[in-house]
């Protein structure tokens, strides 16, 4: 019998399992407030297609959200981003706030002229195509994000829709320094090497210097993966 199939240590490796959930959760279900905001703010425009001001009523929750001073806070960002020609005066629209630690969030301000050689095509992106696809839980990284922070970064984003048609997305940027705060009490309970991959086997966090944050895993000999709810994570466990 392996280590950790010996009682305890799966006991352990579950409950770190688990605790990687809740820490996702917390986002994804603010995530859900943010879209269900989203959808009632564009269905109560009458008579006439939604313009940019309609989604500053979004703006006292996502301030809400951002709060770098409270002990365990995870987002560092967030917002709707608006999908192409919903809007009628801004095909193109992000309603994204990021903390300021001096003081009230500031907004996320890009170039979103088409015909400008800055042009920010935001729908290439993962955290915008996974939701777009369907995927209802999306989480794209770690990964540095220059556009935004300069941070090793997680971005988790989820579909917004109005009359089952997509309208955007509803995301959060989370450093990956507070997600591995967050789990990493529970990985070193694991008596033994433990990982957490995202779904391209890049490490998000782990008890072992042998993988670091942001290093490549492509599996190892006695390690298994453990698969975490409907999120594209998995917990790798050396088996003893």
């Amino acid at each position: 019998m392996t280590q950790l199939q010996a009682g305890r240590p799966a006991d352990v490796v579950n409950a770190a399992v688990t605790r990687v959930t809740e820490v996702a959760d917390e986002v994804f279900t603010t995530l859900r407030e943010v879209r269900t905001a989203t959808a009632a703010s564009v269905r109560s425009v009458r008579g006439r297609t939604p313009v940019a001001a309609d989604l500053a009523t979004l703006r006292p929750l996502l301030w809400s959200r951002l709060d770098p001073g409270r002990l365990g806070a995870l987002i560092a960002g967030i917002g709707f981003i608006a999908a192409p020609g919903l809007l009628a005066d801004a095909p193109w629209y992000l309603e994204w706030w990021q903390e300021n630690p001096s003081g009230r969030p500031v907004q996320l301000l890009r170039d979103l002229d088409p015909s400008s050689s800055a042009f920010y095509d935001y729908t290439h992106w993962d955290w915008y195509t996974g939701p777009l696809a369907g995927a209802e839980h999306t989480i794209c990284g770690p990964y540095v994000d220059y556009l935004c922070t300069d941070e090793y970064s997680l971005t988790l984003s989820v579909p917004v829709t109005v009359a089952g048609a997509f309208i955007g997305v509803a995301a959060a940027d989370v450093f990956v320094r507070r997600f591995e705060a967050a789990v990493d009490p529970a990985l070193r309970e694991i008596p033994a090497p433990a990982l957490l991959t995202n779904a391209e086997g890049r490490v998000v966090a782990s008890n072992t210097a042998r993988w670091i944050t942001g290093s490549a895993y492509r599996g190892a000999p006695g390690f298994t993966a453990h698969p975490i709810a409907d999120l594209p994570f998995a917990l790798v466990a050396a088996d003893g």
